[in-house]
């Protein structure tokens, strides 16, 4: 949807500056001619509301003109700067929770273009904790938000609910191997499917943040993933690609089981959450499911 939305930006937006330019070019120039040549026939000038009606614009170029600088203003700020989102699962708990609204900044690995998502001047690349929102490589239609935890030659390991990174080696020197740590801080604080959840604090190289756990279920890596000449459990992350996972690890579809993330496919960096709705609907309600219960404002600000 959103990437249709963005060809109907841009369409529309060219569509109206053309209108806009033409009229400030050659129709608005034509009919000064018309006023002018109209003068001349009368010896001199006209009365305020001829003039008026020979200078008016057609209704569908006014319309063209009041919207266009809106409609340009809204393409620049969404398809370079910022864009709203709406996290719609909850594979992001605890970090994200269904019903946040998030801003992410577009420019932070690259200026591409709205239509094909082509890099025109490149800004820079995922550090280890982002979290990116990115077009899903098997159905580019669809937007996935995930965050960052392999980066372009290393090897990640998912073995019994603990990741381990293995960093690229660079001019024949080799760092040694990330275990990632975590530390619990809450038990039973989130279900998922009737199961009380684990929270963690976990250290992503330089980015602390929460991750939830289930301890009832059990990895399953046959559904993994799989290269050819690795473990099932491991992970060698490609020049130009990234390894991209959720927080609520054990209710996540993300690299583990479709692969990378090309570079061509990143849309931006989640940076904030600017509103936050909650959906917490009784059996007996008589609201459709998708009118919000409740504003939660404590949510609102930067995304860790």
């Amino acid at each position: 949807m959103a990437a249709y939305f963005s060809i109907v930006l841009v369409v529309v937006t060219l569509l109206t500056g053309i209108v806009w330019a033409l009229d400030r070019w050659v129709f608005g120039k034509q009919r000064q001619a018309k006023l002018q040549i109209a003068q001349n026939a009368a010896q001199g000038e006209l009365p305020e509301e001829v003039s008026s009606q020979l200078l008016k614009e057609p209704g569908w170029i006014e319309n063209c003109k009041s919207v266009f600088p809106v409609l340009l203003v809204v393409l620049i700020l969404r398809s370079f700067l910022y864009e709203p989102f709406q996290i719609p699962s909850g594979s992001m708990k605890p970090t994200l929770l269904v019903g946040d609204f998030i801003l992410v900044e577009k420019f932070a690995y690259g200026l591409k273009d709205p239509i094909f998502n082509d890099t025109l001047i490149p800004t820079g690349q995922p550090k280890r904790g982002d979290i990116i929102v990115f077009k899903y490589p098997r159905n580019p239609k669809l937007d996935y938000i995930k965050r960052v935890v392999g980066l372009p030659g290393d090897k990640v390991i998912y073995k019994d609910k603990q990741l381990t990174i293995v960093p690229k080696c660079e001019q024949d020197k080799c760092p040694a191997p990330i275990k990632v740590t975590r530390e619990l801080l809450a038990q039973g604080q989130f279900h998922e499917r009737g199961y009380p959840l684990d929270t963690y604090q976990e250290q992503l190289g330089k980015v602390s943040h929460r991750i939830l756990i289930n301890p009832y279920l059990a990895d399953n890596p046959s559904t993994y993933f799989q290269q050819d000449g690795t473990d099932s459990t491991e992970f060698i992350v490609p020049d130009g690609e990234y390894f991209a996972m959720g927080d609520n690890r054990d209710n996540s579809e993300d690299s583990r089981y479709w692969g990378f993330v090309p570079a061509h496919n990143l849309v931006g960096r989640a940076v904030a959450v600017w509103i936050s709705f909650e959906f917490n609907h009784s059996a007996n309600s008589w609201l459709p499911s998708w009118v919000p219960t409740g504003v939660r404002f404590n949510r609102i600000g930067a995304i860790h």
